[in-house]
């Protein structure tokens, strides 16, 4: 029977995409693994792999057609001995996907209008598999979650279930979809659009449409300040001697092209601070807390519409230099919507830095699951009284937002002073 290939969710947070371009047309054979287009999700364009191999049948969304949702019918893929013809004969689709389905993997697949139900590992994660795997697995009666997919991702195939045996045991613990989520409580109903319209009517107004990158932006923020308790904690950091081994620095490595930020500094900083203070590296998961063993620290990066969050991974053991190089790599990437998923999903920690432009100091929403988030602001000159004597620094405010449910109010006054341990003294972070 043809298989439909259904538009896929990149990302966690996809809900309808744009197809930028087709890389195949009607009548090409594919392969597992083949691109057979480009996609924009709501934070990058990404490329759309195949993972059954096939014919394609019939394109049934043009290019550059916006606000595809989630799970809807895109192409068609003709398996040996089909044909055009028998697309006509295929039962017509579901009119709405089921909305477990909308939580697909980061490489899309072809998917039949009935396949079974993705089963539960015994962590309680999805098992993926293709629509053609799962297909033949119900036929031979073979269980998906004792089988190891050779596909993207991990992803079950064709090949991985045509030489399994029926009946291997079930990896344990293993447990139904509807048992393994836990409903989220649900947000209070704001006013209507329509609403809202009506109370500027009789003003001069001009409405924006929302692209997704805006829309994942309201919802997770707002999902964030319903869900998570909040708590702040303030301190200043005093950087001269910062400045000053940082000119030293860049003299030294201007002959390699590099010219280290204050940024940069700041990212090594917290990442030795989360090695410091260990148990506030971690994430809320709902019914546990994860704790991170390396310092992966994301960065927020303003982009024209919104914003990036990419994350430095294993920051603690990277020098100054690999540092801003990856930085500086990553925020360009993110600038033209060219990051994928991997590079910005993850972390424990983010740093919001807003003093290049002048703000002194602020409160950062926490970006979850992250247990925490700093919020930099400018450098400026403060009188400062040391000893008995007034001299002027160069101080930095900082604010840490915390999340109460992982970090408790003592642990995040010990990270927040083993970051300005390492700003007020950062030689040692080279040590």
């Amino acid at each position: 029977m043809p298989t439909e290939i259904l538009m896929p969710a990149l990302s966690p947070t996809m809900e309808e995409g744009t197809l930028a371009k087709w890389l195949v047309k009607e009548g090409d054979e594919v392969k597992s693994g083949d691109i057979l287009a480009e996609i924009e999700t709501d934070k990058a364009t990404m490329e759309f792999e195949a993972v059954d191999e096939g014919k394609i049948g019939k394109l049934l969304v043009e290019e550059g057609s916006a606000g595809v949702k989630v799970n809807t019918p895109i192409a068609v893929l003709l398996e040996e001995g089909e044909s055009v013809d028998d697309i006509a004969k295929a039962p017509a689709p579901k009119a709405e996907a089921p909305k477990a389905e909308a939580e697909a993997p980061e490489t899309a697949t072809a998917a039949p209008a009935k396949a079974p139900a993705a089963p539960v590992s015994a962590s309680g994660q999805r098992v993926f598999a293709s629509p053609l795997a799962r297909r033949i697995a119900a036929d031979k009666g073979i269980d998906l979650t004792a089988i190891k997919g050779s596909g993207p991702h991990g992803r079950i195939v064709k090949a991985d279930v045509e030489g399994a045996q029926p009946g291997a045991a079930p990896a344990p613990g293993a447990e139904t979809a509807a048992s393994a989520t836990t409903a989220a409580p649900a947000a209070p109903k704001p006013p209507s659009a329509d609403a809202i319209a009506r109370i500027y009517a009789d003003r001069e107004t001009e409405e924006v449409q929302l692209d997704g990158m805006r829309r994942t932006i309201a919802q997770r923020l707002g999902e964030a300040k319903q869900t998570i308790p909040h708590f702040y904690l303030r301190r200043s950091a005093k950087l001269d001697e910062l400045m000053k081994f940082r000119a030293t620095l860049n003299q030294q490595l201007e002959s390699r092209g590099v010219k280290l930020s204050v940024n940069d500094f700041i990212i090594k900083a917290c990442a030795l601070a989360l090695q410091q203070v260990p148990d506030a590296n971690a994430v809320w998961a709902g019914d546990r807390i994860i704790k991170l063993k390396p310092s992966d620290v994301a960065v927020a990066v303003a982009v024209e519409g919104g914003l990036f969050t990419p994350v430095l991974k294993d920051a603690e053991i990277k020098t100054l230099s690999s540092l801003s190089a990856e930085m500086k790599d990553l925020a360009g990437r993110a600038k033209s919507r060219k990051l994928a998923p991997h590079e910005y999903q993850g972390g424990s920690f983010a740093i919001s830095n807003l003093g290049m432009f002048g703000i002194e100091n602020f409160d950062a929403v926490i970006n979850p699951p992250h247990g925490a988030i700093l919020a930099v602001g400018a450098g400026i000159k403060t009188p400062v009284v040391e000893g008995d004597e007034v001299v002027i620094r160069n101080v930095m405010s900082m604010t840490l937002s915390v999340d109460h449910r992982v970090i408790d109010g003592a642990l995040g006054a010990q990270l927040l002073e083993a970051i300005v341990t390492n700003l007020e003294n950062p030689v040692a972070m080279l040590a």
